[in-house]
C-alpha cells in the first residue's frame, strides 16, 4: 500500500482564508493513482483560524460543500480510499465529522470526533450530546482492511488505544491540528499509538508556517513505532509504502512466546487502579443538563436514608444527583448522617460527634427502617466516594460544628480529589464554612443554603452572589418567588429546592424555573420530571 498524507498551510489571518483554501484544492488535484490512500487534516472546510462563530458559519458555506465533493471527486480519478474531516450536520446538530470514502468515490462511513474540545462542546450548533454515551470502537472495513480513527484532541486520550487495539485494526486514520504541540511531542504521541496498538497510524495535520517548531508533523508511522513519514513543518505531501497487514510481536515478558504490546498488557491490567470510568460514569455537574432530580438521602422511601442501598437504588433509577449529610466524629473521621443525634436512624444514643468511629460501629443503623436491613452500619464519606464517584452528582451538606476546623474540612477536600471527584460534587454548608471553602478549595462549587431564619432565607440570592456560591438552594417551608429564581439565573446561580414529595409542588417548582428538585420519594417524582422535559 502507498499512503500519502497532506499538509496545508494554516494561518491565524482569516482574510487568507480563500488562499488557504485553494492550496487544498489544487493539492487534491496533485493527488495521482499511484496512491492507495489520502488522509486530509480536521477542518479542512475551515482552512484558517475562525475567531468568531460568524467567521466559523462563513468558512462552512464557502468550503464544506466543495472540499467534500472534490474529495469524492479525488477518490474516484486516484482508485484510493480517502480520509477527509469537516463538518457533517447531523440530526441534532453538526458533527466534527471523518469521512471516508472509497475507490468509486462513495461515502462509506463516517466517524464523530470522541473528545470535542471545550469550545466545541459550548457551541450551541454543535452536537456532543453522544459524546457523553457509551458506543463501540468506530471500524470501517474497506477494500479488507480495517480502519479505525483518532481526530486531533482524541490523541491524547491513552486510554482508549487498549481498547481500539482489541479490534485488530491494520490503520488508524488521524485527521488532527493540534497545533500548540512541539514536533518531539507529537512524534513520541504517533508512536506510542502505533506501537500500543499494534497498527500502522496515518496521520494529517496542518503546518503553522515553514519555520514553526508547533504543530504539522504529518506523518506514517509503522506499529515498531518506526516513523516512515515526517513532514515536520514543511508545507506539501508525503508518500510511503508498507504492508498493513504486517503486525509486530514481541517476547510477552522474558522468555515467553511472541504477542502483541497490547496482549501482553492485558495479562496483567488492573483497571481498578485507574482514574472512575466505564458506562456508570455521568456528566459532570457543569454540563449534565437541567432540570434534575436529585434523591435526598438517597432512595429513602424503599432503604434506610444515608446507606449504600439508598444511594444505589437511586442511581440505578437514574437519579442525576444525591444528597447527604457530612458529620466528624469524635476521633476525626467522616461519616454520613442527617441528624446530629443517633436516635432516629439507630440504637445508639447522644450525638455522632462525640463518638470515636469504633464506638458508632456498634449501632445498627438499619433496623429501624425494617428487618430487612437489620445490621447496617454508618457509613463514612469515603465508602460513598469509593462507589459511586463519577456517577452521580453529591449534593454535600457539611453540617455546622463549632467549631469547625480546617483540618476536618482538609480531610473532606482530600477525600474528595483521591477519588477524581471535584467536578461532582458541591458543597451546601453555612455562610462561615463557605468562607473557608471558598480559601481551602476555591475550585469546587459551592452552594448557598437558605440559612436557620426568615431574615437569611429572604437574602438567599444576594448571600450567593457575596459568597462567589454558583448554586444556591431554597427551602418549602420559606416563601421565594420567580423574581429571586430570576435574579440568581441572571448571575449565573442555579437553584434547587429542598423539597418536593408530590407531583403537584414539583410542578409548581419547575414552573418558577428551579433547576433541580430534592425530593425523598424518587422514582414518583423523577417521573413528573421526566415528563417536564419530554412536552418542553
Amino acid at each position: 500500500m502507498k499512503a500519502c498524507v497532506i499538509q496545508p498551510p494554516y494561518s491565524t489571518d482569516y482574510s487568507r482564508s480563500d488562499e488557504c483554501f485553494r492550496w487544498e484544492m489544487e493539492a487534491l488535484d496533485r493527488c495521482d493513482p499511484s496512491m492507495d490512500l489520502i488522509v486530509m487534516p480536521e477542518a479542512s472546510d475551515v482552512p484558517c483560524m475562525a475567531s468568531c462563530a460568524e467567521e466559523w458559519a462563513e468558512s462552512l458555506r464557502r468550503y464544506n460543500k466543495a472540499i467534500l465533493e472534490k474529495a469524492a471527486e479525488t477518490a474516484m480519478r486516484c482508485d484510493a480510499v480517502l480520509f477527509i474531516n469537516a463538518i457533517s450536520q447531523e440530526e441534532k446538530g453538526q458533527k466534527n465529522t471523518t469521512y471516508a470514502y472509497n475507490r468509486h468515490g462513495e461515502l462509506v462511513g463516517k466517524y464523530f470526533k470522541q473528545h470535542p474540545v471545550r469550545s466545541e462542546v459550548a457551541c450551541p450548533e454543535r452536537d456532543s450530546d453522544y459524546s457523553f454515551e457509551y458506543e463501540p470502537v468506530t471500524v470501517m472495513e474497506i477494500d479488507g482492511l480495517r480502519y479505525g480513527f483518532l481526530t486531533c484532541y482524541d490523541f491524547y486520550f491513552y486510554e482508549a488505544f487498549s481498547r481500539m487495539a482489541r479490534q485488530n485494526l491494520d490503520i488508524i486514520i488521524g485527521c488532527s491540528h493540534q497545533r500548540s504541540d512541539t514536533h518531539d511531542a507529537l512524534v513520541t504521541m504517533c508512536k506510542f499509538c502505533a506501537y500500543n496498538t499494534n497498527t500502522y497510524l496515518v496521520r494529517s495535520s496542518v503546518s503553522m508556517g515553514e519555520d514553526s517548531p508547533l504543530g504539522g508533523v504529518s506523518c506514517i508511522v509503522a506499529p515498531t513505532g518506526e516513523v516512515l513519514a515526517n513532514m515536520g513543518s514543511r508545507v506539501g505531501m508525503a508518500t510511503a509504502e508498507f504492508d498493513p497487514k504486517a503486525k509486530y510481536y514481541k517476547p510477552a515478558g522474558f522468555g515467553n512466546p511472541p504477542a502483541a504490546h497490547y496482549e501482553y498488557i492485558e495479562q496483567g491490567r488492573r483497571p481498578w487502579k485507574y482514574r472512575p470510568a466505564g458506562s456508570a460514569i455521568v456528566r459532570p455537574d457543569e454540563i449534565m443538563p437541567y432540570p434534575r432530580v436529585c434523591a435526598h438521602r438517597g432512595f429513602n422511601t424503599v432503604a434506610p436514608e444515608n446507606s449504600l442501598p439508598a444511594y444505589g437504588a437511586a442511581i440505578a433509577l437514574g437519579a442525576e444527583e444525591i444528597a447527604f449529610d457530612l458529620w466528624p466524629t469524635a476521633d476525626g473521621e467522616i461519616v454520613s448522617i442527617h441528624d446530629g443525634r443517633l436516635e432516629r436512624v439507630s440504637d445508639g444514643t447522644g450525638l455522632v460527634y462525640e463518638h470515636s468511629y469504633a464506638e458508632l460501629l456498634r449501632y445498627d443503623f438499619g433496623v429501624k427502617f425494617g428487618e430487612a436491613y437489620k445490621g447496617l452500619r454508618i457509613l463514612k464519606f469515603e465508602e460513598i466516594l469509593r462507589k459511586f464517584a463519577c456517577h452521580v452528582i453529591m449534593n454535600i451538606h457539611i453540617k455546622e460544628l463549632e467549631p469547625y476546623d480546617d483540618e476536618i474540612l482538609k480531610k473532606i477536600i482530600a477525600l474528595i480529589r483521591e477519588y477524581d471527584c471535584e467536578k461532582y460534587v458541591y458543597f451546601m454548608t453555612s455562610d462561615s464554612i463557605h468562607r473557608k471553602l471558598a480559601r481551602l478549595a476555591p475550585d469546587i462549587c459551592r452552594c448557598c443554603s437558605a440559612g436557620e431564619n426568615h431574615a437569611t432565607a429572604a437574602r438567599i440570592v444576594e448571600r450567593a452572589i457575596e459568597l462567589g456560591c454558583r448554586k444556591l438552594q431554597f427551602v418549602s417551608w420559606e416563601p421565594f418567588t420567580r423574581e429571586m429564581v430570576d435574579k440568581a439565573h441572571a448571575n449565573g446561580i442555579s437553584c434547587n429546592i429542598c423539597q418536593a414529595d408530590t407531583p403537584e409542588d414539583t410542578e409548581k417548582y419547575l414552573a418558577m424555573g428551579i433547576d433541580t428538585i430534592m425530593t425523598d420519594d424518587y422514582h414518583r417524582i423523577s417521573q413528573v420530571v421526566r415528563n417536564y422535559n419530554a412536552a418542553k
